[in-house]
């Protein structure tokens, strides 16, 4: 399966949603939900990681231009601004998710687990091979050890023997499980760990995430796939110019993840068959992303590679030396016009276009709406 070919009826769906920016977000119906759990890594991380535990390159999250354009100072989220999390939970008229380790946070509307540079796969596995670029030793399974302690607090220790008060936790709430994996490949660069190893791990490690949720009892889940990560900045920067594929970009690494997202729909399916009382939405990160990329100039962006904050240079504007944050760097005027905004992480534009294609286009299965209509007809 080629994935020009496959695309080709994603692209067809996708004839009629045009003018994306000119949408506005999903209005929540009454019965709402009131409170979110979000996991995921840097791309849903909300402020779990202080700069000096952050992905390797990009430690400078605490500093200036991080967080210029929406909240005018630097607030440990990796962007200019909110990211796809915070225009979710502004669609559903929540406060933004405070993270988990903000002990002083309110959490009644609920928490934001995700943490930078987060894997998929335990942190112990990289340790065994000897891959010291991982520098975050929180996985997806330590966000599940958090969550566990949070439905403890609430009185909900296991779905059979408190059913009452799990449903209660669960009644109202959205899970959202944020794209991570790009972490476990990214890691494993250049070592003797094969990509398939990684891939098989990886998705393993998310299915079974995603199940132990609807094991204790979670009704409504969005699952994130990864987005084309040889689109960024960094992968673009590394690779040579004979790797690209017909979005300009790194075609080996978008076949990576294209595979892995594949195989990731094929086990919610699976889930969804297991579990057939709750709502597993899939959010198509790789295609929405691709969507933006062959229609740039009408969605109001003019660079698709090269990045807003970083040191100024042909072609890309980034040097691993001095990356966004770092006094060697500088951002553009005008981060609404770029796509990338420190070579790894993306602009507050990106997220909202993206955000707005999951809530209201066709890259969501079943689309969103259809997610928020069940939970107003449950009452």
């Amino acid at each position: 399966m080629t994935i020009s070919t496959t695309t080709t009826v994603v692209a067809t769906a996708t004839i009629t949603f045009c003018l994306l920016l000119t949408l506005t977000s999903a209005t929540p119906p009454p019965h709402s939900f009131t409170k979110i759990y979000a996991f995921g890594d840097s791309y849903t991380d909300t402020g779990n990681t202080a700069s000096d535990t952050g992905p390797s390159g990009f430690s400078h999250v605490s500093n200036l231009p991080y967080g210029r354009t929406y909240f005018h100072h630097p607030t440990n989220r990796y962007s200019d601004g909110r990211l796809v999390i915070d225009f979710i939970t502004q669609s559903l008229k929540l406060p933004f998710l405070p993270p988990y380790l903000n002990r002083k946070a309110d959490t009644s509307n609920g928490i934001n687990y995700a943490v930078a540079g987060s894997t998929a796969i335990r942190h112990a596995f990289f340790v065994k091979n000897n891959l010291t670029l991982s520098i975050t030793t929180q996985s997806l399974q330590t966000q599940l050890n958090w969550f566990i302690k949070t439905l403890e607090g609430l009185k909900c220790k296991n779905a059979i023997l408190t059913p009452r008060e799990c449903a209660n936790v669960f009644k109202d709430a959205l899970v959202w499980a944020g794209e991570i994996g790009a972490n476990d490949y990214a890691y494993t660069i250049g070592s003797s760990v094969t990509g398939n190893t990684i891939r098989r791990r990886a998705i393993r490690s998310v299915t079974g995430f995603v199940e132990a949720l609807l094991s204790k009892g979670a009704k409504y889940i969005v699952v994130q796939g990864l987005p084309p990560t040889g689109c960024l900045t960094l992968a673009m920067y590394l690779s040579p110019e004979t790797d690209r594929d017909d979005m300009g970009c790194v075609g080996t690494i978008n076949n990576q993840s294209y595979i892995h997202n594949t195989i990731l729909q094929t086990n919610i399916r699976n889930l969804r068959i297991k579990y057939p009382k709750a709502i597993i939405v899939y959010a198509d990160y790789w295609n929405a992303y691709r969507y933006v990329i062959k229609n740039a100039p009408r969605l109001g962006f003019r660079e698709l590679y090269k990045v807003c904050c970083g040191h100024i240079g042909e072609p890309y504007n980034f040097d691993v030396a001095a990356t966004c944050g770092s006094r060697a760097a500088s951002s553009c005027q005008n981060p609404s016009q770029y796509i990338n905004w420190d070579g790894v992480h993306l602009t507050e534009a990106m997220y909202k276009v993206v955000s707005d294609m999951f809530l209201n286009g066709p890259y969501t299965r079943p689309p969103f709406k259809y997610l928020l209509r069940s939970k107003q007809n449950s009452g």
